[in-house]
This record gives C-alpha cells, structure tokens and sequence, in this order.
C-alpha cells in the first residue's frame, strides 16, 4: 500500500498585507501635497502643453508667413550674390575664414526668421505649466535617483496601466492627426493639381496655406486629448497621494506630537490649574452651589476690582471638593441653582461677573457681610 505525504508549507499571511500599514483610503493631507510639489510631483498633462504650443507655433506661422518669405528671398538674393565674389576670393577661391563668415551670416538671418517662433513657442509654453502647476521652482526632478535604473522597475513601467494609457493616448494622436491630413488634403486636392500651372510665390503660398490650417487643427484636437489626459492624471495622481490609516497618524505624531502625550499634557496643566484653583477657595467670600453638581466661588475686593470675581469654579467632583474646602476654610456655601448655572456658564475663572448678575451676588454678599459683622 503506498503512503501518501502531504508536504506542508509554512506561510506567513503578512506578505499578503500592504507593506505600508494597509489600503490607501485616506485623502492625502496638505503636508503630503506640499512635500510632493516640493519634489515637483504634480498632476499635468504634456499633451495640452504640446497642443497649445503647437496651436501657438502654426499661428505665429500664418501671422509671421510674409514675414519669413521676405526674409527667405533675401537670403537667397544674399547668397547668389556672393557666390562670384566668394569663387574670386583673392584667386584662392573658398577659405575656413570665408565659410566661417559666411555660415555665421546665415546663422545670425535664420535666427532673425525664427526668433517669434522661439518666443511664441516658449511663452505659450511656460503660461500653459504656470496655469496647471503653478510657480513653484525646484530642481528635484533632474536629480539622479538609482531606482530608475532597476530592471526590475523598469519592466514594471513598460506593462504598467500607466504605460496602456500612453499607448492608447499615442495611438488614437497617430489616427486622429492622419485622418485629419486626409481629409484637408482631400478636401484641397483639386488646388494641388494645378501647383505646376502657378508660379513659385502663388504655390508656396498655397502650401503653407494648406499645412497651417492641417496644423491648426491638429493641434486643435491635442489640446481635447490634452484635456482628457489632464483629468485622468489629476485622477491617478490624487489615487497615488491617498494614504494609509497608519500613515495619517504616523504623519500627525510628527507634526502635531502624539496624541497621547499631547493629552497626558493638556491633563498635567488641567491638574496644575486645578490645584492652584483650590489654593483660591479658601480666600472667597462665599461658594454659590446648585447645590450638588455645581460650585462657584466668589470674591469681591474693593480696592481691586469694580465687581465681585469668580475665583474658582467646578462640577460634579470638583464642586464637591471645592464645597469640602470652603467647609474646612469657613467659607458660607449658599444655595442658588440659576445663579450657579448662570456664573459657571457665563463667568471664566478670574473674571469679574457680568452686570446683569451683580443684583443677585449683591443680595447673596450683603447676606453673608452680615452674618459675619455678627460672628464678629
């Protein structure tokens, strides 16, 4: 008969536990948000960036389109001109010095056809990350950091949803921008057909004509993608913020300390008050009582105050033992329950009582006043 083993595998169920003190439900907390914008984590999109820069490109294109063709032509004048002199050169023809001077011209007129595309190109740029982002500088992402070059994460972020997303992204711009190509070029075709009847400028003008208005619809449709993408990062990036439970209180001890030393704390200095409340009792002139769950204990001194002051105040069991103080002090307790209520709600310790009160203290004080001129 043949044995059967069942071989058993110790397991430990923490390896199934989220490493980070469980499920991220929490909202990430303005400490969080800043330290990542700090370390320039934010959600935007290069798509409506790239779109509107794109957008700003063909219309500084179509505004500035003389402008380059002038400037083209001049170019051209300029270099047909210099070609006899340039053969010529001192019977040497051409030199390093000659072709040095002649590129640094060019160079120097190129960079005067470009220069509004340059700016156009930057500002629209730089205002479309300052509308989404904010000012915030920070050098933070151009440090290198190891972990990117890890294989491991690396083959994480080829197959990640992050990498779907951008495929899909990527492929519906590849779609959109052909059938927009087509469908302008098919539109324009019977115009292509002729650009061997025109002449140069008339043909040029049409073309250019017809690749800025492609562009400007493409870039058009960029910045919908743009908006799109925008969302579903603002999406993922606020899901990649949230926090675990743990780390909400792990965050909260650091900033605000932890909460149970902060009550053990605000439980010394209550303690503290109160003994130094209780010094207090015996120098009053009378306890006001409601009569079990509430004590005030007054004080009027005339050469200090303008009207009598709540020295000490309680319920409960502090009230029965500021009553045993003043019983052992030869304080007179007297029994008021809506004039207790109203001192203890109304009247913070070493304050003095509101008008309204001051007929009834006053009854209360002439009382005891006269009890104790006849003690005496």
């Amino acid at each position: 008969m043949t044995e059967t083993r069942v071989l058993l595998f110790p397991y430990n169920l923490q390896f199934f536990a989220d490493g980070e003190g469980g499920e991220k439900t929490e909202q990430p907390t303005s400490k969080k948000l800043t330290d990542a914008r700090n370390e320039g984590k934010v959600a935007k999109s290069k798509e409506i960036v790239n779109g509107i820069a794109l957008l700003g490109f063909f219309f500084a294109l179509s505004v500035f389109l003389s402008f380059a063709g002038v400037r083209f032509e001049e170019i051209f004048a300029w270099i047909y001109s210099i070609i006899p002199d340039v053969v010529s050169y001192n019977g040497s023809g051409l030199t390093i010095h000659t072709i040095t001077g002649i590129f640094r011209t060019l160079i120097l007129k190129m960079l005067i056809i470009l220069l509004p595309f340059f700016v156009i190109g930057f500002f629209t740029g730089f205002v479309t990350n300052l509308v989404q982002v904010g000012w915030k500088l920070t050098l933070k992402p151009l440090q290198p950091k190891l972990s990117k070059f890890n294989p491991v994460s690396g083959f994480k972020r080829i197959f990640s949803k992050d990498s779907i997303v951008n495929l899909i992204m990527a492929l519906a711009k590849i779609f959109l921008v052909c059938y927009i190509a087509y469908v302008s070029i098919r539109d324009q075709a019977g115009n292509l057909f002729i650009l061997y009847d025109i002449g140069l400028k008339a043909a040029l003008s049409l073309v250019f004509k017809l690749i800025c208005e492609v562009g400007i619809k493409i870039s058009i449709v960029y910045i919908i993608l743009g908006f799109i993408d925008y969302a579903y990062q603002k999406w993922k990036f606020t899901n990649d913020m949230k926090m675990t439970k743990q780390e909400v209180k792990d965050e909260y001890k650091n900033t605000e300390g932890d909460p149970k030393i902060k009550g053990k704390q605000r439980q010394k200095m209550m303690e503290t008050s109160q003994r130094r409340m209780m010094k207090n009792v015996p120098q009053a002139d009378v306890v006001i009582t409601n009569p079990t769950h509430i004590a005030v204990a007054i004080l009027y001194d005339n050469t200090k105050d303008e009207a009598p002051r709540v020295i000490a105040k309680g319920e409960d069991y502090l009230a029965k033992k500021i009553k045993e103080t003043a019983t052992e002090s030869g304080v007179p307790i007297v029994e008021n329950k809506p004039l207790a209520r109203a001192l203890y709600a109304t009247v913070d310790i070493d304050q003095t009582i509101p008008p309204e009160l001051y007929q009834a203290v006053a009854e209360i004080l002439a009382v005891v006043y006269t009890e104790r001129d006849k003690a005496v």
